[in-house]
């Protein structure tokens, strides 16, 4: 069964915000910086890493 990156992520994002109930700001700051970091000049670097 294939599916799709998006879903999963936001079914493991919601599932870890009923479970864990972390602060709405931390949230926040993750989506935002992994946002940023993904345009940044260390794109290739955590790519890199990340494979």
């Amino acid at each position: 069964m294939d599916v799709p990156l998006w879903l999963a992520l936001l079914v493991v994002g919601v599932l870890g915000v009923k479970l864990i109930r972390p602060p709405w700001w931390l949230i926040a700051a993750l989506l935002l910086g992994g946002y940023l970091l993904a345009d940044s000049l260390l794109a290739p670097v955590i790519d890199i890493a990340v494979k």
